[in-house]
């Protein structure tokens, strides 16, 4: 049995069944074996040992970030469809991933993942990149002839998130217009499987990619809620997202409502262009709903309206969404983003504040990915999955309300160690996996020659 002990620590515990941030100025944490042995204000219990003693010297210890909605394997691909909204930012982005082999997307995740992991995010919803490239869009719906790539195309992604040692949801499209229902049905099943192979203490869960947005298919929604039921996973669809086509877009929610869809296993992610009716149908059904204010302020696709949300009993969740979209994988930012855009909407300061963004963007994201039970907070029984942050480097000066300050004036400038099971895996923004340095060389190789081999403009 391994032990670590931090002391003299500024804790954040962001507990279950309060909306309280758990803070605790000056305590102790027990780490055994990658989980949380105990926790409490002033010095250890006497007599409490440990293998590793930290005084972290009055720095914040706060439960690792969990990102709701993400695509790790568009870590190279920052900067690219700046003058587009969603579709010509995906044809511009998603384009370049067509010419991607297995290995090349393994690296590109494994890169992701590790960025992830530096700017202290500890678990995320991952998107995979689909089997089936993307494809241009025509009158709101993707075309759906594009051909399909083997397997290992999606389980290297899987491989490449537990290599970094991520937690994560892997979220797998089914590509329901290559072959028959029962070849749809099976191939995501596979996917399946293998996720459920890896290391359940890594590998959380799997999940379905929702693509009716831009699915030709008029029963996408039912072949999607027939695999939740028959492999019991979750499904988070990207939806409500593009300021284009908004009537068309609307009106495709009812496919899902009318699949029976919605319920606690249906998340929709970024669900901007609603109507009262819509979140009224989708929080009356127990569905919950996935933030991005980063990816949606960059791609100018509007606000959601998350206080309404959560006034009606939504749960919401905060996802950094791809790397390629807010470019800077950083949660201080995404917090304060979101929370400047609905005060600046609502002309109401009370409509967001920081204790919680903090928790939406913690326990509120672990919550509907079905993962609170094991991250999200600093709890007994939980992952020991834990940010250091020092408000001294660079200096910040008096905490008078270090929660508040916690999200508003601390930044990746800040953030002085990341540990994923009580395990140091960043140390001021250097990663402390021995395949870093390979990821870093292989992204920097492959994609300029994917790009080239395609005629993509540098």
């Amino acid at each position: 049995m391994t032990r670590l002990l931090l002391t003299n620590a500024r804790l954040i515990t962001v507990p279950a069944g309060t909306d309280d941030p758990g803070f605790i100025d000056g305590g102790w944490m027990l780490v055994e074996d990658g989980r949380i042995a105990g926790l409490g204000a002033g010095e250890p219990p006497s007599g409490m040992t440990a293998d590793e003693v930290v005084d972290v010297d009055g720095s914040f210890v706060a439960p690792g970030f969990v990102s709701s909605h993400s695509h790790l394997f568009t870590s190279g691909l920052r900067g690219l469809g700046v003058t587009e909204t969603l579709y010509g930012w995906c044809d511009s982005m998603l384009g370049m991933t067509a010419g991607a082999s297995a290995d090349d997307i393994y690296w590109s995740t494994l890169h992701g993942a590790l960025d992830f992991l530096g700017n202290g995010v500890t678990t995320a919803y991952n998107f995979t990149d689909p089997l089936q490239s993307w494809e241009r869009m025509v009158e709101g719906k993707r075309v759906g002839d594009a051909p399909l790539r083997e397997l290992e195309y999606h389980t290297r992604q899987a491989d490449a998130c537990l290599d970094a040692g991520i937690r994560f949801v892997d979220s797998i499209a089914m590509d329901a217009t290559v072959g028959s229902d029962d070849e749809v049905h099976d191939r995501f099943a596979q996917s399946v499987a293998h996720t459920r192979s890896l290391d359940p203490d890594f590998a959380l869960g799997a999940s379905i990619m929702g693509q009716v947005q831009w699915s030709p298919r008029e029963d996408a929604a039912e072949i999607e809620v027939q695999a939740m039921r028959r492999l019991g996973v979750t499904n988070q669809a990207h939806f409500l997202e593009s300021p284009e086509a908004v009537p068309l877009q609307q009106a495709k929610f009812t496919m899902y409502r009318d699949a029976g869809a919605l319920g606690p296993d249906m998340m929709f992610g970024h669900f901007i262009q609603t109507t009262p009716e819509i979140i009224e149908q989708a929080a009356e059904g127990g569905a919950s709903m996935s933030w991005q204010p980063a990816s949606n302020g960059r791609l100018a696709s509007g606000v959601a309206l998350v206080p309404e949300m959560l006034e009606r009993g939504m749960k919401v969740g905060m996802g950094l969404d791809d790397q390629a979209c807010t470019d800077v994988s950083d949660p201080w930012q995404n917090m304060r983003m979101g929370m400047t855009m609905q005060r600046a909407r609502t002309k109401d300061p009370l409509s967001m504040m920081p204790e919680t963004v903090l928790r939406l963007h913690t326990l509120g994201s672990a919550e509907i990915m079905g993962v609170d039970d094991r991250v999200g907070s600093l709890e007994v029984g939980k992952f020991a999955d834990f940010v250091v942050v020092d408000p001294r480097r660079p200096d910040v000066g008096p905490l008078w309300h270090p929660v508040r300050s916690y999200v508003l004036s601390m930044s990746l400038r800040n953030l002085s160690r990341v540990y994923v099971g009580g395990r140091l895996v960043s140390e001021h923004g250097l990663s402390t996996n021995r395949m870093s340095a390979e990821a870093t060389v292989r992204v920097h190789a492959q994609l300029p020659q994917i790009a080239a081999e395609l005629g993509h403009p540098r």
